[in-house]
């Protein structure tokens, strides 16, 4: 089976650099494949992708050794499944809250008899090989993502679930969650002690710890703390920085009209 570089990279040590995709696009997700993310997840959740656009994008991916992350948008089997026969090599879920919905995300993430998840990898045998079904249990990463006052509350629980590899931490409904400005990197005390809670806790139950940032400035003080998986912004916020950028620049200094030199007949 196809090697799961984010399994291989934590193993080291290592901290994977995570892409965000927004856009409901094959080509700028292939685009940004190609620029060395170690993954890229596409955002079903929020935004405006939908299954048939993420299959594209998956495809696209896929020209890559970037690995393919899908955030759900809800703990539902349907879409934990059809994300995981289409070919996503990790899964982040959303809003879990207890230990039993962990276990249930474990159990629709997994063939039994660990777990409950249905039979039919049909795009997933052509991404990760003619074994995936022998392999998938051991290879597919599952987050759970840790955004509510309800989730802190039943932290050690969930985070002993057996079969829940990482945690992911959505800073903006945490900070509402506990009465908070929603930003994802210059969080108010209170979010940031649970942030670092939450991440000690993770790494005393032998969990990865993933966090969304704002900023690559955000993100590499959150790799220092212990962070093995953080994203940096997303396509729509690149492009948009990135003509930010550019219009500055040309505004600040208007180009000149130059006279055409060439004659009329």
């Amino acid at each position: 089976m196809r090697e799961n570089r984010l399994r291989t990279l934590w193993k080291s040590g290592g901290a994977a650099v995570n892409g965000w995709l927004a856009i409901p696009n094959g080509f700028s997700a292939e685009t940004m494949a190609h620029q060395g993310w170690d993954s890229l997840t596409i955002d079903l959740q929020h935004g405006v992708v939908d299954y048939q656009a993420m299959v594209g994008m998956l495809q696209a991916i896929s020209t890559t050794d970037t690995v393919p992350v899908v955030r759900v948008p809800w703990l539902d089997p349907a879409a934990l499944m059809k994300a995981l026969d289409a070919g996503a090599y990790g899964l982040i879920c959303p809003m879990v809250n207890t230990r039993e919905e962990a276990q249930r995300l474990v159990a629709y993430t997994h063939y039994a008899p660990r777990g409950t998840r249905s039979f039919g990898p049909v795009r997933a045998l052509l991404y990760g090989g003619a074994d995936y079904p022998q392999q998938a249990n051991d290879t597919i990463v599952t987050f759970a993502m840790i955004e509510t006052a309800q989730a802190l509350d039943n932290l050690d629980d969930i985070l002993s679930v057996e079969g829940l590899d990482a945690v992911y931490i959505g800073p903006s409904d945490l900070s509402l969650a506990l009465g908070c400005r929603p930003v994802f990197d210059d969080v108010d005390p209170p979010v940031a002690q649970a942030i670092d809670h939450i991440l000690e806790r993770a790494k005393a139950h032998g969990l990865v710890a993933g966090i969304h940032n704002g900023t690559a400035e955000g993100a590499l003080a959150r790799v220092a703390k212990g962070f093995q998986f953080v994203t940096v912004s997303s396509d729509a916020r690149l492009i948009a920085a990135g003509a930010q950028q550019v219009l500055a620049k040309m505004r600040a200094t208007p180009p000149s009209a130059t006279p055409s030199n060439s004659s009329t007949y």
